[in-house]
């Protein structure tokens, strides 16, 4: 049991996300997601959490643990061609995690997904929290539209509007 990672979770409140993501920012970020989405066949869905609580955050609920049960709870897995990309922040930890669905994921090496994330993480911890989000949206983008590019057949099949827990 990690105390003091329990204690910062406990006092994470939905202020503090309101005040890191306000009305504004999450309207930028749902329209890079639909910008970047006309560019390639694939989905992109971004979720901000401010913290965890209950028995995850006790039994000790990794950031990435929790990113995969978002990418099955949203059905981000749930596309035509396999390539919904999930972009998680934690709040409480700081911690971003990006899933990508098989069809994106066996593209794109593991280590390219995890410097995207140190870059995001690094931009969060200058308070850019729209920035770091739209250059995080633009750059899984570029590899959509390297691997997937838009096609006729192409709708949108998920939501592009954030979701904040």
């Amino acid at each position: 049991m990690n105390i003091p990672r329990i204690i910062k979770h406990l006092f994470v409140t939905s202020g503090q996300v309101r005040r890191a993501f306000p009305r504004a920012t999450l309207d930028r970020i749902e329209s890079a997601i639909q910008a970047s989405e006309r560019a390639h066949a694939g989905e992109i869905r971004f979720v901000v959490e401010g913290a965890l609580d209950g028995s995850p955050l006790f039994k000790g609920q990794s950031p990435r643990d929790r990113a995969l049960d978002l990418f099955s709870q949203l059905r981000v897995w749930d596309t035509r061609h396999n390539t919904g990309v999930l972009i998680y922040l934690l709040l409480a930890d700081r911690a971003v995690e990006i899933v990508a669905d098989r069809g994106i994921h066996g593209r794109v090496e593991t280590s390219e997904w995890g410097a995207l994330c140190r870059q995001m993480e690094a931009a969060f911890k200058q308070s850019d929290f729209e920035g770091g989000v739209v250059r995080g949206v633009q750059a899984v983008s570029e590899h959509l539209a390297l691997h997937f590019p838009a096609g006729d057949d192409h709708g949108n099949e998920l939501p592009d509007k954030p979701v904040v827990l």
